[in-house]
């Protein structure tokens, strides 16, 4: 079921349409699947290592699923609970709808007409049910699982093109989803289980053998990927994020750490770590001793390392040390932190036992990261680039890198989110003012949190003087055009927190909007002479 160009097109601005038709799309698999191995309930209970459900009824399911509203007849439905409902709220509208059976962590006694399966935990089961119902596709490819704070979508990405392409790699990422003979846009970094496990069946299906998937804190959190095999298991970093879901950095890490130490479900065979992080030094110690390593630093000794590096606009040069040899790299991708995912994808490949020198000569023709320093070149006199940087160590990486590359001023436009961790807003503003010459500050998906009361919350950083240089606009497109109309020859301007996105957030609404279009769209204007107000 091939996507057709309008379609993605559309799907690229409206978040929740996109979740839908990729769910349409793993649907087709299911059905494929169901027809060729006709799995059973008592079969799938077993693998979700529940009771099995008494009688002598074993009906057929045709599929797995966790929105009452999209229950079929055939149907295995999960009541998960949630943020913000309970799915056991919905189950009489799943069995009117002809679900077969429900699994639940409630007792449900015998007051429904269909079996119900009681587990301890509906994400753990559905993660084990999907891994069996597709017929355990992670065993057939080699995972490579990178998790961290920021940089997992550039690594993933990198590690794709290292180890062959998208023809040869599969990849599940925040910006799309390489299938090995076609490709689906995001909804998700790590899709739900269900999902994950019908993409990876995909993947399997196209001839892949090798696949670099991103894995987030919610995903580790929520067992999107528990039960599943992974080769290579790679931490990147950790930095404050998502603080108003873990509560607390030590409970950020141990999600984290969940992709390492067994309780994902089972141990990888080798494990990729930065030990410039310290973070990373902590997860080196405390790894089983059965998983093969392999460590990556700019700042000190590791497996992989880089030295006499020489930043420039459009290329970064070093030399690349490893234990079999050393070889001089240059770049494509600007910038430190992109030579430290560099080297974390090629200590992927490395584990995975692709030569160092067939990687590295794949190196300069590695194409742009849709909104990762992306460049929008318009043949102005000043440099334009968008990136996702949307946290204070993001920013601070970011303007440290432009500084170097920069011959005048630094302008950076940003917000912070609305409904999500408030204690990350005045630490972001701060990053701001340390790297950049002049910032705009404005919105960011402000969803139904008041944008002045984002504000409020970034001014906190605010001191003496240091206000001069901040300017605090509420419209997006119109702080765009404003740090454009203030750009000069030399200078740079970074449009950050976006980066690939399609669209913003307002108060239930999503509407089309994308950082390039926007500048391009803009400065079409402006050298017409047009006002852009």
């Amino acid at each position: 079921m091939d996507l057709a160009e309008s379609q993605i097109s559309l799907l690229l601005s409206k978040p929740f349409a996109r979740a839908h038709l990729l769910r349409q799309a793993c649907s087709l698999s299911k059905a494929q699947h169901t027809s060729i191995t006709g799995s059973r309930l008592k079969e799938l209970a077993e693998a979700m290592e529940a009771k099995r459900p008494s009688g002598k009824d074993n009906p057929a399911v045709t599929c797995l699923i966790t929105d009452s509203r999209r229950v079929v007849p055939g149907a295995l439905f999960f009541a998960i609970g949630g943020l913000r409902t309970d799915g056991n709220f919905y189950i009489e509208e799943a069995v009117d709808r002809g679900a077969v059976a429900i699994v639940s962590e409630q007792d449900l006694g015998g007051h429904l007409p269909i079996p119900c399966i009681r587990v301890a935990d509906t994400r753990k089961a559905l993660a084990l049910t999907a891994r069996h119902f597709y017929d355990v596709p992670d065993d057939d490819l080699k995972i490579a699982g990178i998790t961290g704070t920021n940089g997992k979508t550039t690594v993933a990405m990198l590690a794709q093109h290292l180890m062959g392409g998208s023809k040869q790699v599969g990849m599940l990422g925040t910006v799309r989803y390489d299938l090995g003979g076609r490709t689906l846009p995001s909804f998700k970094t790590t899709p739900e289980s269900v999902d994950t496990f019908a993409l990876l069946d995909q993947i399997r299906s196209a001839g892949c053998s090798e696949v670099a998937m991103e894995i987030s804190s919610h995903g580790l959190e929520q067992k999107r990927v528990y039960g599943m095999s992974v080769e290579v298991a790679v931490f990147l970093n950790l930095t404050r994020d998502h603080i108003d879901y873990h509560q607390s950095m030590e409970a950020y890490f141990a999600s984290k750490e969940g992709l390492f130490n067994g309780r994902n479900g089972g141990l990888p065979k080798a494990a990729v770590i930065n030990i410039d992080c310290p973070y990373g030094g902590r997860l080196l110690k405390s790894l089983d001793s059965g998983i093969r390593v392999t460590t990556f630093a700019l700042n000190t000794e590791a497996d992989i390392s880089a030295r006499k590096l020489h930043f420039y606009p459009d290329r970064t040069e070093f030399e690349l040390l490893w234990s079999e040899g050393q070889a001089k790299v240059i770049s494509p991708l600007m910038g430190r932190y992109n030579v430290s995912n560099l080297l974390a994808a090629l200590a992927i490949g490395h584990a995975r036992g692709f030569s160092m020198e067939a990687m590295l000569a794949r190196v300069a023709a590695f194409p742009v990261v849709p909104g990762r320093m992306e460049r929008v070149d318009l043949q102005q006199d000043f440099n334009v680039l968008v990136d996702y940087a949307h946290t204070d160590d993001a920013l601070n990486h970011a303007c440290e890198m432009l500084r170097e590359l920069t011959p005048g001023r630094c302008i950076l436009v940003f917000g912070c989110g609305g409904d999500r961790d408030r204690t990350k807003r005045a630490p972001m503003l701060e990053a701001a003012l340390k790297g950049a010459d002049m910032i705009f500050v404005t919105s960011d998906n402000p969803r139904s949190e008041s944008q002045d009361q984002i504000f409020d919350d970034m001014q906190v950083a605010l001191a003496g003087s240091e206000g001069e240089k901040v300017k605090f606009i509420s419209d997006r497109k119109r702080a765009i055009s404003t740090a454009l109309d203030f750009a000069e020859s030399g200078d740079c301007v970074l449009v950050a927190g976006k980066g690939h996105e399609t669209y913003q957030e307002f108060n239930g609404s999503v509407i089309p909007f994308d950082d390039r279009q926007v500048i391009r769209e803009l400065w079409a204007l402006k050298e017409k002479g047009t006002s852009s107000e």
